[in-house]
C-alpha cells in the first residue's frame, strides 16, 4: 500500500484473481512502476488453488490480499475490494493487463468536471497490440453493448472524449458516484455488471470520460475462455437484466420489438454455433429471476444518449 501524502486524492485499485498468479507476475511490476504513486492494492482472491494467496504475501507485502474461501464471481469480489478500500477513487483491473506507466495518472486527470464520475481506459489487445480491446462501453438501442472500437486498428481510430461507460477491465469511478448509486450488482456474478454499473450511474446523471493516455494492454477473456459456456450462459442471463433494471419507458417500448428480434437472432446463432443450449438457458433463466430484478429498477434524472443501432454484429462482443 502507498502513502498519500494529501497532494493528490488516494486511488484505491482492486485486482479480482482466480488461479491467476502467472498474469500478477506480469502485472504487478506495472502497476507498481506508475508515475501517479498515490494509491492502494487491494487484490481479492477468489479461492485459488495455484499458490497465488501465499506468492503475493512472500513476494508483494506491500499489496493487501482479501482471501476468500471459494470463487464469488467478479461482480461480487470487486465489491468485497471496494468496502476495504480507502480511496477518492476506485480502480477496477483485471489481472490479465500491462500497463503503461502514466496509465493510473491519465484515469484520475480524466475526472475534469463534478458530473464524471466514471473514466475509461485506452485498451489494446495483448496478443495484438496495433489492434483496440476497448476505449469504453456503448449501448444501443436494442440494449445491445459492446467494447467500443474492438478489433480496430489504433492509428486509425478517433473517438469522442464522452462514452455511455467504462469497461470494468481498467475503469475508474468515483466513490460519491458509488455511495449514490451502489455497486456492482452481485446477481450477475460476471458480464454486463460494468454495463449495469454504467447505465445505472447515467440514470443517475453522472458520466463517463475516455482517457486516451489511460493506455494499457489486456488478454482479452483469459478468465472467461476457461468455461465458455458459462460465459454464454451469463452473457445471455445478464443482457435481459440489465434492459430491464434500467431501460426507461417509453423509449422501452418502443424499442421492444427490435430488443426481441435481436435476441431471436442472437440466441440461434450462439446455439448453432457453439452446439451447446448455454446462450438459451441464459435467456430462460433470466426470465425465471425477472421479478427481484424488476424490483431494483428505479426512475432517471435524465434521458440516456443511447449509440444509434447500425450493423448489430460489427464490433459487438457482449451478445
Amino acid at each position: 500500500m502507498s502513502s498519500s501524502s494529501g497532494k493528490n486524492p488516494l486511488v484505491s485499485v482492486i485486482i479480482v484473481n482466480w488461479n491467476g498468479r502467472h498474469w500478477l507476475e506480469k502485472c504487478l511490476p506495472t502497476l507498481y512502476a506508475q508515475t501517479y504513486t498515490e494509491f492502494e492494492t487491494i487484490i481479492v482472491d477468489n479461492g485459488s488453488a495455484d499458490g497465488s494467496v501465499d506468492w503475493l504475501k512472500r513476494e508483494w507485502s506491500q499489496v493487501s490480499v482479501l482471501a476468500q474461501s471459494r470463487n464469488l464471481g467478479f461482480a461480487q469480489a470487486n465489491n468485497v475490494g471496494i468496502s476495504k478500500a480507502a480511496g477518492q477513487f476506485i480502480v477496477t483491473l483485471n489481472n490479465d493487463t500491462m500497463l503503461e506507466p502514466d496509465w493510473l495518472a491519465a484515469l484520475v486527470a480524466g475526472v475534469d468536471a463534478p458530473d464524471v464520475g466514471m473514466v475509461a481506459s485506452h485498451i489494446v489487445l495483448w496478443q495484438q497490440p496495433h489492434l483496440l480491446d476497448s476505449t469504453g462501453i456503448e449501448v444501443d438501442m436494442a440494449g445491445i453493448a459492446w467494447n467500443r472500437g474492438w478489433m480496430q486498428v489504433v492509428s486509425e481510430t478517433a473517438v469522442s472524449p464522452d462514452v455511455f461507460g467504462p469497461s470494468a477491465c481498467a475503469a475508474l469511478y468515483r466513490r460519491d458516484m458509488l455511495d449514490e448509486i451502489g455497486l456492482f450488482d452481485e446477481n450477475f456474478l460476471a458480464y454486463y455488471e460494468d454495463v449495469d454499473l454504467a447505465w445505472r450511474a447515467q440514470n443517475a446523471g453522472w458520466r463517463c470520460r475516455y482517457a486516451p493516455s489511460a493506455r494499457l494492454m489486456h488478454w482479452h477473456s483469459a478468465t472467461a475462455n476457461k468455461d465458455p459456456a458459462l460465459k454464454q450462459f451469463l452473457l445471455g442471463r445478464n443482457k435481459l437484466w440489465t434492459i430491464v433494471k434500467n431501460y426507461q419507458c417509453p423509449a422501452l417500448l418502443k424499442a421492444s420489438p427490435l430488443i426481441i428480434l435481436y435476441d431471436f437472432l442472437a440466441t440461434g446463432y450462439q446455439t448453432i454455433q457453439s452446439r451447446n443450449l448455454a446462450s438459451l438457458r441464459g435467456r430462460l433463466a433470466a426470465v425465471a429471476g425477472i421479478e427481484p430484478i424488476l424490483q431494483k429498477r428505479k426512475p432517471a434524472r435524465q434521458a440516456v444518449p443511447l449509440a444509434r443501432v447500425q450493423a448489430p454484429w460489427k464490433g459487438r462482443i457482449k451478445l
